[in-house]
């Protein structure tokens, strides 16, 4: 029941999963953006050993993102791939 291991799982499972195609069909609206972090703040809510955590600190402390940013993180990477060259 090692939190970071479960966590692994969630990132190499379920993670593509919501991020599937985010590049044509990016969610535009604030609920759809709520229902897809709910996913990965309802998976960090059940891991033992963080329950008392805020959200935040969850991701924090498994060195995660919010989707989110991890969505507008890959948006910069496709319009500006030269400046990661630099």
């Amino acid at each position: 029941m090692n939190p970071d291991l479960l966590f692994q799982a969630f990132v190499t499972y379920v993670r593509p999963l919501l991020e599937f195609s985010c590049r044509v069909w990016s969610p535009s609206f604030s609920t759809l953006e709520n229902k897809i972090e709910r996913v990965q703040r309802k998976f960090t809510k059940r891991l033992r050993g963080l329950s008392r955590l805020t959200y935040t600190e969850k991701l924090h402390s498994l060195g995660a993102d919010y989707l989110e940013l991890r969505r507008l993180k890959l948006d910069l990477v496709i319009i500006c791939p030269i400046a990661i060259v630099l």
